[in-house]
């Protein structure tokens, strides 16, 4: 009930924003999470909310300053302020993330999303998608989790952003049952120059 409450008080508000019915499960957290470990950081999540994926990362032997929470809305990152005070939470709009100069190129490891992007317009995932990807390193991935039956990322933008997406996983032990895609370039430098050497 701790997570339910200030869920409900958040879809009131503004239920475009939230597009779910209810909190993530333990289950899809530690889905999205299963690839990320201690060699997989610093992470960046979107759209926190009351920090379901947060603790699953915790519980993969990750530190609070191993993790930057991106939540838009102002009660949930209150909350996350309070659950998680080492950690890195800024209250912004995650589309706007290329423009913040929040890391260095390639600093970041992993990231990991709950964000409605099935909710969102195409140029809305394209800042989400190449802001991420401007901070991760070249064999970093973006996890994403779904409640619809493909990939919520449009194979239009995977292709103009170099990208490829690969399902992970599904479970139904979530409400909606949920997918999660793992998303990361095709092309990576380091790969582009071993192919060069060998020719």
């Amino acid at each position: 009930m701790s997570d339910f409450l200030p869920f409900i008080r958040a879809w009131v508000t503004d239920p475009r924003k939230i597009s779910a019915i209810s909190p993530s499960s333990p289950a899809l957290a530690r889905l999205i999470t299963s690839e990320i470990n201690t060699q997989s950081t610093p992470v960046l999540e979107l759209g926190p909310g009351t920090g379901v994926f947060t603790r699953a990362l915790l519980d993969r032997g990750l530190r609070e300053d191993d993790l930057t929470l991106i939540e838009a809305g102002p009660d949930f990152s209150r909350l996350l302020s309070e659950r998680y005070p080492g950690a890195r939470i800024l209250q912004m709009d995650a589309c706007r993330l290329g423009k913040k100069g929040l890391f260095g190129a390639g600093e970041l490891a992993s990231a990991i999303s709950g964000l409605p992007l099935l909710s969102m317009t195409p140029r809305q995932i394209m800042g989400i998608l190449s802001g991420s990807f401007e901070y991760l390193r070249d064999d970093g991935a973006f996890y994403q989790f779904t409640y619809g039956p493909r990939c919520p990322v449009p194979d239009a933008i995977l292709a103009r952003l170099d990208l490829q997406a690969t399902r992970i996983g599904t479970t139904v032990r979530n409400v909606p049952p949920s997918s999660v895609y793992k998303i990361e370039r095709k092309s990576r430098p380091e790969i582009v120059s071993e192919v060069r050497k060998s020719a």
